[in-house]
């Protein structure tokens, strides 16, 4: 086997990274959400692992973790629902004392043609993929500001994570609602990071390409749609939730303390319009 394909291999990087931090992560029982539940738990960190159907999956994930030595546990909430996040956070800082990473990755697609979408599809993923990311951001904010900055833990009072999409920058035909969800989570994101900084609370992005998870099976799971797919790839790879979630542990490690409002695309090249490496 190739060094640093397994998943323990993959994880060696991050051994202890996040020690004695605490951090929830929305959409967290399957695909990208659950493998950055588990590399946060790899590294040290205990995790919220929040979901909204799949109670099952998420004890599961829970369990993993716990395997780490650290701690865990399962919230169902949905993360547009005002309430039910303010109940997150506040359940978090009872049991865990503090929270010093939000990962808001909790999203959804309801495609269809612009045409023919309902106000239901639009409103439905804007209200999780843009204003849950709100709400869950302000209420970590809001206990980032109210503890500060503890040395021995991290030199930032928190960090936040928005887990946003190429799309952010890529427009995508069929996907109006997402696409222009995901480009106003890197607006959310720039601007909270610029009104957080000064409490030293970094807010980044990451802002995954194509990568193999339940959400966007039929674009990979044969030969002939993995191949097409490729064509719009340089690294000539489709990505594993992994990639998504060690760049996640980078970015809320004090590693990169001094990134603040970046968006890390981590798409095998994709924003890099390969249509054009041949000229257009």
């Amino acid at each position: 086997m190739v060094a640093g394909n397994s998943d323990e291999n993959r994880g060696a990087m991050s051994a202890q990274l996040l020690r004695g931090q605490k951090a929830l992560v929305t959409g967290a029982n399957s695909g990208i959400g659950k493998a950055t539940a588990i590399a946060l738990g790899r590294a040290g960190a205990d995790v919220v692992v929040n979901y909204v159907v799949g109670a099952e999956e998420a004890e599961k994930v829970c369990a993993q973790i716990e395997g780490f030595g650290v701690r865990a546990y399962a919230h169902e909430a949905d993360v547009s629902n005002e309430d039910q996040v303010v109940a997150i956070v506040a359940r978090m800082v009872e049991e865990f004392g503090t929270i010093d990473i939000l990962v808001a990755n909790a999203g959804l697609q309801r495609d269809s043609a612009v045409t023919e979408m309902t106000l239901a599809q639009w409103q439905k993923v804007i209200d999780v993929n843009l204003t849950g990311q709100f709400l869950c951001a302000r209420e970590a904010a809001k206990e980032f500001m109210r503890r500060g900055v503890v040395e021995e833990v991290s030199r930032s009072a928190g960090k936040i994570i928005c887990m946003s999409s190429v799309h952010q920058i890529i427009p995508w035909s069929g996907h109006v609602n997402y696409a222009s969800s995901k480009g106003g989570v890197g607006m959310l994101m720039q601007t909270l990071a610029q009104e957080l900084a000064p409490h030293r609370i970094r807010v980044n992005a990451v802002a995954p390409g194509a990568i193999r998870t339940p959400i966007n099976r039929d674009a990979w799971s044969t030969p002939e749609a993995e191949a097409n797919l490729l064509r719009l790839i340089p690294y000539r790879r489709v990505g594993d939730p992994e990639d998504i979630a060690n760049a996640v542990v980078a970015v809320s490690s004090d590693l990169l303390d001094y990134v603040v409002g970046s968006t890390l695309y981590v798409d095998g090249g994709m924003t890099l319009f390969p249509g054009f490496a041949t000229g257009g």
